[in-house]
């Protein structure tokens, strides 16, 4: 008979803890079964990218009842699917879904293709993008590094060499407990265990199906590992905004397709930056809000001062009059739409007063 080696009991405990333990998930097939359809694998995980499961959630839910095929969503168009993913964040991922949906069915019929170099090819699909699709679709065996594996292994193995460095170190780990079959199950499992056990903080160690196996339990501080860089300090930079309002309909802009918040309507903005230039938009009576909204990408965090007006005239360059009553409707990315909260609010004050 011939002997279990250790990294195949990881493989073998994990995917038995997994055919009972798996999350319910909408683009998810059941244990044992390989996706069938990965148009859903692959929007799933370009909508988890950098983004939670409770979050992407709902958005998956909206995108597939609108356009439930790629090649309804290869039809739909930019301005829609922008608007649809507000709120979702990176909008770099909306523009290429959009790009990768169109080549798919133009390039390839339609049809994704089923190898992690044919992926690849495609927009916004990147190698862990390529390899989460190949496994979780197409059954190929492929190794799935996310931020949920990548500390599960992390601390299997008590690898120390700290991040980025330590990352060469962690997929090789990996590929050593990856099984050939089952790879896609293997990969969801692993995700859950690090979503749902093997947590950032107080990982629940007493109740994982791989503590027999992990060398991080045998420290004094499993939480510890992967073991993580110093940040460096996120630079912070001021902006101004101004809410332009006439007959009840607020004047909204559409970003430039290339840079933060690419394609999304807006409201007017100055440039963002440690002296921003504060230029309004056109010669009015204008108010300012006392309070800051700030917001925080992922380089820089931001401080938007915002300025309103009923101005009575429309300001030069292109750009729309939207129904206030109907912005919920605009697509506005979260930054524009909590500084647009914020004018609603003073001007409610204002009007009170």
């Amino acid at each position: 008979m011939p002997v279990e080696m250790p990294d195949q009991k990881i493989a073998r405990d994990l995917l038995a803890h997994y055919d009972v333990h798996a999350r319910t998930l909408s683009w998810r097939a059941a244990p044992g079964a390989n996706a069938t359809d990965p148009y859903r694998v692959w929007l799933s995980e370009v909508m988890l990218q950098q983004t939670t499961v409770a979050a992407a959630g709902p958005y998956f839910d909206r995108f597939t009842a609108r356009w439930p095929t790629v090649e309804s969503l290869a039809g739909a168009t930019d301005a829609d699917l922008m608007a649809a993913w507000a709120g979702l964040g990176y909008y770099a991922r909306a523009r290429n879904l959009l790009a990768c949906a169109r080549m798919v069915v133009r390039d390839h019929g339609g049809e994704f293709p089923d190898s992690e170099a044919g992926l690849l090819s495609l927009p916004g699909v990147g190698a862990y993008t390529a390899a989460a699709i190949a496994a979780i679709a197409f059954g190929r065996r492929a190794v799935v590094v996310d931020a949920n594996v990548e500390r599960v292994v992390a601390r299997l193995f008590a690898i120390a060499t700290p991040l980025p460095a330590g990352r060469s170190q962690i997929r090789a780990a990996a590929d050593r407990i990856t099984p050939d079959a089952r790879a896609g199950d293997f990969a969801q499992a692993m995700m859950d265990l690090g979503a749902t056990i093997c947590t950032s903080r107080s990982p629940a160690c007493g109740i994982c199906p791989l503590r027999a196996d992990c060398a991080a339990v045998a420290t004094a501080d499993p939480a510890a590992f992967p073991v993580k860089a110093a940040k460096k300090p996120r630079p912070h930079r001021l902006g101004h905004g101004w809410w332009i309002e006439r007959d009840r309909h607020v004047w909204l802009i559409r970003r430039p397709d290339k840079g933060l918040l690419g394609g999304m309507r807006a409201l007017p903005s100055s440039d963002w930056s440690a002296a921003p230039d504060p230029r309004s938009p056109l010669t009015a009576d204008w108010r300012t809000i006392a309070d800051p909204v700030d917001h925080v990408f992922t380089h820089f965090s931001l401080a938007l001062t915002m300025h309103w007006t009923d101005a009575g005239q429309q300001p030069s360059g292109p750009g729309e009059w939207w129904p206030v009553e109907r912005l919920d409707e605009a697509g506005l990315p979260t930054l524009f739409r909590r500084a647009a909260d914020a004018v609603l609010t003073q001007r409610k004050c204002h009007d009170h007063a």
